[in-house]
C-alpha cells in the first residue's frame, strides 16, 4: 500500500539555469528538506530534477525551483508527478546529460 503523503516528481527547468549554481541550489534545498533524488544539467540547456519524499516537502522544493538562485532566470518549470519508488539514498548531483532512472 502506498502512503498517500509521499510522492515523486520529475521537473524540467528552463531559462538561464546552467552555469549559475542552479544544481547546487537544488542540492542544498532538497537536502535541507530531507528529500531523495537527483539533479542534473541536460544537453538542451535545461536542468532536470527528480525528487521523492513527503508531498508537502516536494511542493516546497517545486516552489524553490520556480525561483532559483541569484543570477538564474527561470522561464518555465514542467513537473510530472508519479508514484514514489521507495528508493532512498539522499539527494545528489548527477553528471551532464544523465539519462534518468
Amino acid at each position: 500500500m502506498t502512503d498517500a503523503s509521499r510522492g515523486r516528481f520529475e521537473a524540467t527547468v528552463s531559462g538561464r539555469v546552467q552555469g549559475v549554481g542552479f544544481r547546487w541550489f537544488v542540492l542544498d534545498r532538497a537536502t535541507e528538506l530531507g528529500l531523495d533524488g537527483w539533479v542534473a544539467n541536460a544537453p538542451d540547456g535545461t536542468v532536470v530534477c527528480v525528487a521523492e519524499g513527503e508531498r508537502r516537502l516536494l511542493a516546497a522544493l517545486e516552489t524553490s525551483l520556480r525561483s532559483g538562485p541569484a543570477g538564474s532566470r527561470v522561464d518555465a518549470v514542467r513537473t510530472v508527478w508519479t508514484a514514489p519508488t521507495g528508493r532512498g539514498g539522499g539527494f545528489h548531483i548527477r553528471s551532464l546529460g544523465h539519462g534518468g532512472d
